[in-house]
């Protein structure tokens, strides 16, 4: 992964929430809002987006993930930072999307333009916001693991980000566990083309994490959330999920949704 140069601190920003966090984690993405107007900034969401086109690209089907993605191409046209609330929806628009129009005099140019200024939201608070959680007020005493995305870990360097904001954050322990690195059996469609595999998957991760201790489990993905939520409710598991934004802005001051 290259060294990413960052520009200053804008006034106006772009959201895209990604579908999963539009349809099943809403609070995640107003709690994102909610953490950028904390620092001065207009939050612009273009109500026409939708997918990023990641379930067809990583299904094989580029000629889909085209399709979806070419729809949100023309919603972004300020020259503002696109803030996403997912490590792998944002390593989509900005690793894949000049890859997928690379032979479109039109489209290409766009997506690679586009894909420029997309950040994902914990590598833009830290790094164009320069946030400093260090001061805000601590409640109670929380301990938590934090789960990365397989592509958000390996295209957009989110792992990193993740570990510095919750290890500013007062009154919060972070711990590790033996599994952290591992896919949580997700994968997108993976999921639903091979349930078995997934299945085992999620419950190494679940019992991995409940060995440590900590019973929240911290995420910038909703996908991972979901997939870890739910099998460790079916488990029993003593295990709570969080989305890094809700997360962030409850321990920092916000209140709890």
């Amino acid at each position: 992964m290259q060294q990413r140069h960052y520009p200053p601190a804008p006034a106006e920003v772009y959201l895209f929430a990604t579908c999963l966090v539009d349809l099943f984690v809403p609070q995640a993405g107003l709690d994102a809002v909610r953490l950028l107007e904390r620092e001065g900034l207009t939050v612009h969401f273009p109500r026409g987006q939708s997918c990023c086109g990641q379930p067809a690209y990583s299904s094989g089907n580029p000629q889909q993930a085209r399709a979806v993605a070419r729809t949100q191409l023309a919603l972004f046209a300020q020259p503002w930072p696109v803030v996403v609330p997912s490590g792998s929806c944002a390593g989509m628009m900005r690793h894949h999307w000049p890859q997928l129009f690379a032979d479109d005099p039109v489209a290409g140019p766009q997506a690679a333009e586009l894909a420029g200024r997309v950040y994902e939201l914990s590598e833009f608070l830290l790094r164009v916001l320069k946030v400093d959680y260090a001061a805000a007020p601590a409640p109670a005493p929380e301990t938590v693991v934090l789960h990365t995305s397989c592509a958000a870990r390996r295209e957009m360097g989110t792992r990193a980000h993740g570990v510095e904001l919750l290890d500013a954050l007062p009154g919060v322990s972070r711990v590790e566990h033996q599994r952290e690195s591992e896919c949580c059996g997700f994968g997108g469609t993976f999921s639903l083309k091979h349930p078995d595999i997934s299945g085992a998957m999620v419950a190494d991760k679940i019992a991995s994490a409940c060995a440590t201790g900590a019973q929240r489990l911290v995420s910038a993905d909703c996908g991972c959330l979901l997939n870890i939520g739910h099998a460790a409710a079916r488990k029993g598991a003593p295990l709570e999920v969080e989305h890094m934004a809700s997360f962030l802005w409850r321990r920092s001051g916000g209140e709890a949704a």
